[in-house]
């Protein structure tokens, strides 16, 4: 598990990664007063955990943390503010925790243990590497195979991958699903093979990454198998613990349309 820490502030950047070195469940730690060092070590080295100070001249917390997701969309990121109104902010950025300066030892804990076991759920860390199949909902939507994440060449191909994981397996017509990713659009004949386009791209994707058989489409419908593949969303509906204790109400976020389940994934917690 590697972890970087960037502050500005050389004094507090020291206390924080004394703070992480005490919780001996860390295998490395590397500091950085530079933003845009911290960026260059992510993209040669990576990190699995980014503990980020919001306020910094060169580039802030919340655009570095963007730049980090680009560059390694598996890291998760805890921000760290003296400034409470940042709250909303990180919220928004959905990032995997949030502390307040000064930082406390067992708050810090909390919030590393929370991402260390998200990732291991996702297949992300702990060596789960026999051809493991992760499909993560809760937060972004992302695809996860042997702990590397999967590749799509179109956000469109990605989305429709994410409307038929939601639909739980169900038949979706094409006409079903262009109306969810192009609410605003017509289903014309040029519309058509647009989402023509879409779906072989999709399919490519996955047979590029080895994992089309989680994928089917027959007669204008398809589907995805859900017992060739692991959930979050899979999860909680079933009743997992642990799984429906790590949910934060962020549900496939990125998504107009999955506005829905999310709403009903938190009627299930209260």
């Amino acid at each position: 598990m590697k972890v970087i820490c960037v502050d500005d502030e050389k004094i507090i950047l020291d206390d924080n990664i004394s703070l992480i070195e005490e919780l001996g469940e860390i295998d490395e730690v590397e500091g950085f007063t530079s933003a845009l060092k911290a960026l260059e070590h992510v993209k040669s080295s990576g990190a699995d955990i980014a503990l980020l100070d919001i306020d910094m001249p060169d580039m802030n917390g919340l655009m570095l943390a963007a730049k980090i997701k680009e560059a390694s969309p598996h890291t998760a990121i805890i921000f760290l503010t003296g400034f409470s109104e940042h709250a909303l902010k990180a919220i928004e950025m959905h990032a995997s925790g949030y502390l307040m300066k000064p930082v406390n030892k067992n708050k810090l804990k909390e919030e590393i243990d929370y991402a260390m076991e998200s990732m291991k759920d996702s297949g992300v860390t702990g060596g789960d590497s026999d051809g493991n199949i992760f499909v993560q909902t809760f937060g972004n939507f992302n695809v996860w195979k042997d702990g590397e994440p999967v590749h799509f060449s179109s956000a469109k191909s990605k989305e429709l991958l994410a409307y038929l994981v939601d639909r739980e397996g169900s038949l979706v017509t094409r006409a079903e699903a262009f109306a969810a990713l192009y609410e605003d659009e017509n289903y014309t004949r040029s519309e058509q093979k647009k989402f023509d386009v879409v779906i072989r791209r999709l399919k490519a994707n996955l047979k590029d990454a080895g994992i089309e058989e989680i994928f089917d489409m027959q007669r204008g419908s398809m589907w995805v198998i859900k017992d060739k593949f692991d959930c979050d969303l899979y999860r909680f509906l079933g009743g997992d613990t642990h799984t429906i204790n790590s949910y934060r109400g962020e549900y496939m976020s990125n998504y107009p349309w999955a506005m829905f389940t999310e709403g009903l994934l938190s009627k299930e917690l209260y």
